[in-house]
């Protein structure tokens, strides 16, 4: 049996980076869940979490070992009820490691079963995230180095330049 692991995330939307991430898992760990979280508490999404989780499954369907899940409630949680051993997790720059620092200690601290592991992303992607391309495209300006061609039809639609 090999080791499964989880990538979660609120992907709204799934950029590139974000496939380039678990493109890159994919080759680490033997099963990738792409965990979708359906409600952050903080966060308020401009796609449904059912839109998400669509997006997600679509633009990741060409990778065999990797599947995609909606969740609520705590990753590490979903993480134990489904056998997954390790949360992997981005770090795009030095201010996102205090944050994820502190997510992997008190995931520690609920449970001994499941590790956190780090990955930085590709050169390319490391300014990448779904706020900013989300704000580039409310602002009229253009997304196609950010996102698949399916995103970018659908976050058009959502700022309504469609």
């Amino acid at each position: 049996m090999g080791i499964s692991a989880m990538y979660p995330g609120t992907f709204d939307p799934i950029t590139l980076g974000h496939e380039d991430f678990v493109r890159r898992a994919s080759k680490l760990y033997d099963n990738v869940v792409v965990a979708v979280a359906s409600d952050t508490g903080t966060k308020q999404t401009m796609f449904s979490f059912e839109e998400r989780v669509d997006l997600a499954k679509r633009s990741l369907s060409d990778i065999a070992n990797v599947e995609v899940a909606g969740y609520q409630g705590l990753t590490i949680d979903f993480a134990v009820d489904n056998n997954l051993a390790v949360i992997v997790r981005g770090l795009r720059a030095v201010s996102d490691f205090e944050y994820e620092f502190q997510l992997a200690s008190m995931n520690r601290v609920l449970t001994k079963a499941v590790e956190t592991a780090f990955l930085t992303p590709t050169d390319k992607y490391t300014f990448i995230s779904s706020t900013l391309v989300r704000e580039v495209a409310q602002l009229g300006g253009d997304v196609t180095e950010f996102v698949s061609p399916l995103v970018k039809d659908a976050l058009l639609k959502k700022v309504g330049r469609a």
